[in-house]
């Protein structure tokens, strides 16, 4: 606590507290600079050493601008009197070389080359032929801004690189602009003193041109030999940054708001619906990085210059609705173009990528509605154009990324030309698009793999691939391929473990197969294409499973040149041979059942020639006994027996016991099948006429004989109304003949 008549010196305090402040973060007052002399080390001596030596560069170069913007916020934030003198350009100096820092002017004036050579000192000088070299690292702070513009003659700007020093521009939350005319564009190229010419050696560092955050706008520069290793070190690069931006304390209410209506309209007339009006994120937001503020975004607009010899040609990550129109990208060590993570709706048109040692242009993971448009790879080292729609994380991991693949990115009225890989690579990712563009040379035309789906490829020309012109393999679904046109390839279109709909494309001069399809290919549709060439076949599924369906293609132009076995192959699938086989069983099973044709084994006989009759025997019955046990006979009773029932049979035999007359006696033939009439004919047996009532049987237990009772003789049975059940196979037991 201050004494109240104590009155402390603010200057003196401040001072010795920034001072403090200063050097406990490592840095000095005195500019080191860029100094003469230094020994420089042996490039590319080893190809390892080398991408150590890189990578630890880039990691100083973080190093460097994280304390520089750390040192200048707590600088602006202990107030005072003191404090205004820091508002100032000041030179920060690191173990990492020099830094001129430029804050925010309190009248938004931007810096320009006047500035840069007042506030810089020795290390920006301007040379006998007009150039000027910068020597020492620029950092434009939050708010300030910068402006590097031609006046009536071009703007040479020469950034000092020599071997483990060099210089940089970068922007942190604040503005670049470099700006040129048709007839004046400003040159801005690396610069070894020592060899007096620009520096082509990135195993050392080089000078590069860095936006985090804010805005960046280039228009008619020429850039040569910037950049190394790595894409925000790269050359030209706009990056976002996941650190806080304090840009919007430089805005006032109306402004803000002001900001808020004109990101409204532009996304209003822009016609897309990625993005909102305060934030960028994915269509289903998921896991922490994927949702970064606007204020923390990259925006601008590279548009009608020239960059030659960059490590990355231009490198965008963290952007919203960047323009990059009417450029030229030469000779890139890496990459040409390459739109890095959660660049969202940007617009590339008319911009031609050549000579990179890697890809043209590439699309990176996490970007998302980006419109290629009238755009030109040529003769790049890899692929002409990369899209990758895959998705950050294929299961949990560190950072939390979402499972989500990126997509609704197109290339349109494109051409790729004799790059040396493919033309055009579609990696994963949903609802990307290749429409109406050429493709020339290469080993395969346009390739979509790693199970993207919703693909859209029409109206193309490709010609002159050594393998395919059009490539689906790896898992592709519901692809759609419609209008393309290609002449010269091996195979036209090359479909593996994928499903798509092909539709009136036309192949031209294949040399193998007009339409190939192999492995799991179910909902496949082939209609309505025209193949023209000679090879094995024209459409070929033979290798594939799953329902394809093949209607109205149009094959007269093609000449097959299978052999005969192949042919048959085609033919010899398991199904087929089993149809084959049942075929032919119905058809020798006919040829044997035909009487006019001769038979194996049996030559013009009647089939039931070898059948011998049935032997004609007479069917006995065996003696029954009943089931029930005979009761005793009675005693006889005096007086006169009871007489018969009207209509009964006369009562036979001792002890009068009854007698069935239905009932055949044992031993004796009942008739049946096979029964011989006995002697007399018909009329000799006794029959029951069907309208005569049978006579009825007495009730009451009657007296039965023992079973060794005699028995009348044997007497013919008359035949049952209806024939009885043919005897078994096996027989019944027969009595002994001639007994």
């Amino acid at each position: 606590m201050t004494h109240p008549n104590h009155r402390p010196r603010l200057p003196g305090a401040a001072g010795r507290g920034l001072a403090t402040a200063a050097a406990a973060l490592g840095l000095g007052l005195v500019p080191l600079g860029v100094l003469p002399g230094t020994p420089a080390p042996r490039a590319h001596a080893d190809p390892v050493a080398d991408a150590n030596r890189q990578a630890a560069l880039v990691d100083q170069e973080d190093q460097r601008i994280m304390q520089t913007r750390s040192v200048l916020s707590a600088i602006l934030m202990i107030g005072g009197q003191a404090t205004a003198q820091w508002k100032r350009p000041q030179i920060f100096g690191s173990a990492q070389g020099k830094t001129l820092v430029l804050p925010p002017t309190t009248n938004g004036r931007p810096y320009t080359i006047a500035d840069l050579a007042k506030f810089g000192g020795q290390y920006f000088r301007r040379q006998t032929d007009g150039s000027y070299l910068l020597g020492i690292h620029v950092f434009v702070a939050d708010g300030a801004k910068l402006l590097l513009a031609s006046g009536t003659s071009p703007l040479v700007l020469r950034m000092g690189s020599l071997p483990g020093a060099f210089s940089s521009i970068v922007s942190f939350g604040g503005t670049v602009q470099i700006k040129g005319t048709q007839r004046a564009p400003v040159q801005i190229t690396s610069w070894n003193p020592r060899a007096n010419a620009p520096d082509r050696q990135v195993a050392d560092g080089r000078a590069y041109i860095r936006a985090v955050g804010g805005e960046f706008k280039m228009d008619y520069t020429k850039v040569s030999d910037l950049g190394f290793w790595s894409g925000r070190t790269g050359g030209i690069a706009l990056t976002g940054t996941d650190r806080p931006s304090s840009a919007s304390k430089h805005l006032n209410k109306e402004q803000r708001h002001a900001a808020k209506k004109k990101r409204q309209e532009q996304q209003q007339n822009g016609g897309n619906t990625g993005g909102g009006p305060g934030d960028i994120e994915t269509e289903t937001p998921g896991g922490t990085a994927t949702h970064v503020p606007a204020a923390d975004l990259v925006t601008g607009s590279i548009t009608n210059s020239t960059v030659t010899g960059d490590a990355f040609g231009l490198f965008v990550s963290g952007s919203n609705q960047t323009q990059i129109t009417n450029n030229e990208i030469l000779n890139s060590q890496v990459n040409g173009l390459v739109m890095h993570r959660f660049a969202k709706n940007a617009n590339i048109a008319n911009t031609t990528v050549r000579g990179s040692k890697g890809d043209g242009f590439v699309l990176s993971r996490a970007t998302e509605k980006i419109r290629v448009t009238n755009c030109t790879a040529e003769r790049n080292g890899h692929d002409g154009f990369t899209l990758n729609g895959k998705a950050l994380a294929d299961g949990p991991s560190a950072s939390g990324e979402s499972l989500e693949s990126f997509g609704d990115s197109s290339i349109n009225n494109s051409l790729a030309k004799d790059n040396g890989h493919y033309g055009i690579e579609l990696l994963g990712g949903d609802k990307l698009s290749v429409q109406n563009s050429k493709v020339i040379g290469g080993d395969m035309g346009i390739v979509v793999r790693d199970a993207a789906t919703n693909v859209q490829i029409s109206g193309n020309q490709l010609t002159g691939q050594v393998r395919q012109g059009i490539s689906l393999r790896d898992g592709v679904r519901d692809a759609n391929l419609a209008g393309n046109t290609v002449d010269g390839a091996r195979t036209g279109i090359y479909m593996r473990g994928s499903s798509a709909t092909l539709l009136g494309n036309t192949i031209k001069g294949a040399k193998a197969h007009g339409i190939s399809v192999i492995g799991s290919a179910g909902g496949s549709e082939i209609r309505d294409n025209t193949l023209s060439g000679s090879g094995t076949s024209a459409v070929s599924t033979s290798r594939s499973h799953g329902k394809v369906v093949k209607e109205d293609n149009n094959d007269d132009g093609w000449h097959d040149t299978a052999s005969l076995w192949m042919k048959i192959q085609r033919y010899l699938t398991p199904l087929n041979v089993i149809w084959t086989c049942v075929f032919a069983v119905v058809i020798f099973s006919m040829i044997r059942a035909r009487n006019d044709r001769q038979r194996i084994g049996r030559l013009g006989l009647h089939p039931y020639t070898l059948q011998q009759p049935l032997e004609k025997r007479q069917v006995w019955s065996l003696p029954r006994r009943s089931a029930q046990p005979q009761p005793r006979p009675m005693p006889a009773r005096p007086g006169p027996m009871p007489g018969p029932m009207p209509g009964a049979p006369a009562m036979a035999g001792a002890g009068g016991r009854g007698v069935n007359p239905l009932a055949a006696p044992p031993g004796q033939p009942v008739a049946g099948r096979h029964v011989a009439p006995p002697p007399g004919g018909p009329s000799a047996s006794p029959t029951v006429p069907g309208n005569v009532r049978r006579p009825a049987v007495p009730r009451g237990p009657q007296p039965v004989a023992p079973h060794s009772s005699q028995t009348t003789g044997p007497r013919p049975v008359p035949p049952p109304a209806t024939p009885p059940h043919p005897t078994p196979r096996g027989g019944v037991p027969q009595p002994q003949r001639g007994v």
